[in-house]
């Protein structure tokens, strides 16, 4: 105990004043994360990037207040420390309420990523600059106020963590269901608040327990027993550093490997967010002693199913179970790290030097996988390269290369077994025949693996080997012509086989994003122009512009999204049609005639516009358009701000009063049909809908659905009477809360 603080060794009050405090600032940060990023993702298309970059803006900033923390309790006396952090406070208040600033327009022709950083910090720099600083300085004050518990202040670690655990899963659950952005945010500004009275109480009851402190030395007031402390070691300040960089990188990178392939909404980003926080609480409770041995052998055991049906044979899993297995094998990975981290941690004089290692390792996690994987890799390979380092770090029999040839055989014998694969790969014909047979070796390796499990280089060489053949050999197997990374995503080009009307063999190109096909094209000179998958002939667009044959053609054509440019093959000499696309890597593919030939064949004339959509075609002058066409995805999902009513409104403004917007809707997880015959409701317009399946085996012709929707039912007429395809109403839902820029609810619409 403090020997210059007032004795209150059995009081409760402090221990529940602090947790609180630290409960209700960690839940205040975690409810602010995916709230703004929500306030965000419109302007940027809802890409799985807009939450990464968020993450390491959040990352950043604690960092930043973690510094604050350390400096304040590690230079200042006590009374100056409570001073300047209530004047901080106060100045964070200019801040409020939170929002935008005016005129906030992302770059359509760069990386928005120092934008969206620049964004964050005039909107909610400081008010979070001020909840980040929060945990230690808390941490640390408690440590003088007398409190029998004040020599281990680490469990209060514990009830932060709870706070932002509570916090994530609320959002998704009970806030966003509930509640709309303008009141969250006004709810958040007053919760700032009031959290800001709490931190004052704790200051003033630290003043009230160290009156004769007040004044003294930081070291002084800093000494808490007679014990001499030893000095820290570098070894021991880089060993918290990577067991706290390895987790965060891991966190960002199976955030944007699971959110490509389902929906661009925060909801399953928030997954693997609170599997990490869960950690913390785990591992900063007393239970960690007991956990930590089982979660390292619970490590071991699941990777072996984790490898061979995550990576090596991951096509005969559903996609809920593939999601489970990665967000299991992570969350292993992170509770041995954190559990590592938790178990060498320091005496508390070190306590604020601690958390600040721990944060500025965050920061560097998340800017890897922002700021330099993205330019390095042209996948998400930082994913695969992570799981490996988190396998380094386990604790284990460990010997210098140098003195140890048995260390040695742990680097060579992996690195051997990748270079002969690769040359395998690259230089037998064929090889693809044996893939069954070499499936099955990597399987075999990977319960040999299980041997060396107590060895951690070995273990992670092994699974290094086994990943990234996995890796090569699926690469191989998907014909994989051209692959590219953009702040947007995975673009990937690939040949593939099918078979035509003849029954013979046929080579096409497919356009993925992600392990999502967004378009294809036979490559036969006479099939070039003929849009094909969710755009074909016998299909609802082929319908609709055949039935309108006889009126369209001078029509003024708008369409969201640009795949591989099959549309355009609609589009006839006198037509003007317009093309938005968010992201220049899908033009330049599109572009590109060694890939596809429908821009080169039909869409010369057709104009480009580069950006999110709806602000493009906000700038469009009013009744422009006979026809617009919504077909923006960000992998499987339409972006929630393209799906609202005043998105609605919007479009319905820059059509003519005849004029069809036609909505594309096919979608593996969401019903977003409610939404759009809610809107239909609200706003009172005609719709028809087709949930299209080919009656028949024709080539790239496949299931999708599509809803028309005018202002007019006679508009819609010829289409509702066509024998081209079965068009009906939309079916009413009366249990749907209509879908605003302020409101939306991804729950009410999971299949």
């Amino acid at each position: 105990m403090n020997q210059t603080s007032s004795p209150a060794p059995n009081s409760n009050l402090a221990v529940i004043l602090f947790a609180g405090t630290l409960f209700s600032s960690a839940t205040l940060m975690f409810i602010l994360q995916p709230m703004f990023g929500k306030i965000l993702l419109p302007l940027l298309g809802g890409s799985p990037a807009v939450w990464n970059t968020c993450m390491v803006f959040y990352q950043i900033l604690l960092f930043l207040g973690y510094l604050y923390a350390h400096y304040l309790s590690s230079r200042l006396n006590l009374k100056r420390q409570i001073q300047i952090h209530i004047v901080l406070i106060l100045l964070s208040f200019l801040a409020l309420p939170l929002g935008l600033p005016e005129n906030t327009v992302p770059p359509t022709e760069s990386n928005p990523t120092w934008w969206l950083l620049w964004t964050l910090f005039l909107a909610i720099g400081l008010p979070f600059f001020v909840v980040s600083t929060t945990a230690p300085l808390l941490q640390k004050w408690f440590a003088h106020v007398g409190h029998h518990t004040s020599h281990d202040p680490y469990y209060l670690y514990t009830a932060s963590n709870a706070g932002s655990l509570i916090s994530l899963l609320s959002y998704p659950f009970l806030v966003e269901p509930n509640i709309g952005l303008s009141l969250q945010k006004n709810l958040w500004s007053g919760g700032f608040v009031i959290l800001c009275i709490f931190i004052i109480s704790c200051g003033l009851l630290l003043w009230r327990s160290n009156q004769k402190a007040m004044t003294g030395s930081p070291s002084r007031t800093a000494s808490h027993t007679t014990e001499t402390v030893e000095p820290l070691s570098l070894k021991t300040k880089l060993h918290w550093l990577v067991l706290a960089l390895v987790p965060s990188s891991l966190l960002l990178g199976l955030t944007n490997f699971i959110s490509t392939d389902i929906a661009s909404v925060p909801l399953l980003w928030i997954i693997p967010l609170t599997l990490y926080l869960l950690t913390f609480v785990i591992v900063f409770s007393k239970w960690n002693d007991k956990v930590h041995p089982w979660m390292m052998r619970f490590q071991a055991i699941f990777l072996i199913p984790f490898l061979a049906f995550a990576f090596i044979d991951p096509a005969d899993l559903p996609y809920w179970a593939y999601l489970i297995l990665h967000t299991l094998a992570f969350f292993f990975a992170v509770m041995v790290c954190h559990g590592e981290l938790a178990r060498i941690r320091p005496h508390t004089q070190y306590l604020t030097l601690f958390y600040l290692m721990m944060s500025f390792a965050g920061m560097l996690g998340g800017m890897f996988n922002t700021f330099v994987a993205p330019f390095i890799f042209n996948a998400v390979y930082e994913y695969p390269i992570m799981i490996v380092a988190a396998l380094l770090l386990r604790p284990g029999r460990t010997a210098s290369p140098l003195k140890d040839w048995q260390s040695w055989l742990q680097i060579i014998i992996p690195a051997l077994l990748i270079a002969v694969g690769w040359i395998l790969y690259s230089n037998v014909p064929n090889l693809l025949d044996y893939f069954d047979q070499i499936a099955i070796s990597l399987m075999v390796l990977t319960l040999l693996m299980f041997v060396v499990r107590n060895r951690p280089v070995a273990f992670a060489g092994l699974t290094a080997a086994i990943i990234s053949l996995s890796l090569g050999l699926h690469g191989l197997s998907s014909h994989t012509i051209y692959q590219e990374r953009s702040f947007f995503g995975v673009f990937s080009v690939r040949d593939a086989m099918i078979e035509n009307e003849n029954n013979q063999p046929e080579k096409i190109h497919e356009l993925y994003h992600g392990t999502t096909k967004h378009g294809a094209q036979r490559l036969a000179q006479a099939l070039q122009t003929i849009p094909y998958m969710y755009y074909s002939q016998p299909g609802p667009m082929g319908q609709l512009f055949k039935e309108f044959d006889g009126q369209n053609q001078n029509w003024t054509i708008g369409t969201v999204g640009l795949g591989a440019g099959a549309l355009v093959c609609y589009s006839k000499p006198q037509q003007q049609w317009t093309i938005y696309e968010i992201d220049p890597l899908v033009i330049k593919i599109a572009q590109n005639a060694e890939y596809f030939h429908y821009l080169e064949r039909c869409g010369k004339n057709a104009a480009m516009k580069v950006g999110d959509a709806r602000l493009s075609i906000a700038a469009e002058p009013a009744q422009k358009f006979d026809l617009l066409i919504m077909d923006a995805f960000s992998s499987d999902s339409v972006p929630t701000h393209l799906l609202t009513q005043e998105a609605l409104e919007l479009y319905f403004s820059k059509l003519k009063p005849n004029g069809i917007l036609a909505f594309h809707i096919t979608n593996a997880h969401l019903s977003l049909k409610k939404v759009i015959s809610d809107h239909a409701q609200q706003l009172k317009l005609a719709a028809l809908i087709q949930e299209f399946k080919p009656q028949d085996n024709q080539p790239l012709v496949v299931v999708t659905d599509w809803v028309v929707m005018a202002k007019n039912p006679q508009t819609l007429e010829p289409l509702a009477q066509s024998r081209l395809g079965y068009w009906e109403k939309l079916p009413l839902y009366f249990d749907m809360k209509p879908w605003t820029d302020d409101f939306t609810n991804i729950i009410d619409i999971w299949k």
